[in-house]
């Protein structure tokens, strides 16, 4: 918990320094009671929602997004040299998205 909690605080502190979470809705006030299992899973939680209102993903969540997209495009090529080029950024938005995936899941355990 150590190492997720220093990060997440990172982050946050990074954002707050860049004014990313100013006028949030509901500054000022305490977060919503909401059910969870252990208090790892509740700062995680907070974590990500407060970097979710504010706009600030973890490259894993900008991938994913980027990868979906990628596919889209794919599934539009109409010709064989546009699914080759379609193909070869899909491969590297995959390979990226893999990668970042399995360094959160490392850095968790």
């Amino acid at each position: 918990m150590g190492r997720l909690q220093n990060l997440t605080e990172r982050q946050i502190a990074k954002a707050r320094a860049e004014g990313k979470l100013d006028g949030l809705e509901g500054q000022g006030k305490p977060l919503p009671d909401r059910p969870v299992e252990t208090q790892e899973a509740a700062a995680l939680s907070a974590g990500m929602r407060i970097m979710a209102e504010a706009g600030v993903l973890p490259e894993e969540f900008a991938l994913k997004k980027q990868l979906d997209a990628a596919r889209a495009a794919y599934a539009a090529c109409t010709t064989e040299a546009a699914r080759k080029k379609a193909m070869a950024h899909l491969a590297d938005l995959d390979l990226r998205y893999q990668i970042a995936r399995e360094a959160r899941q490392k850095f968790m355990q």
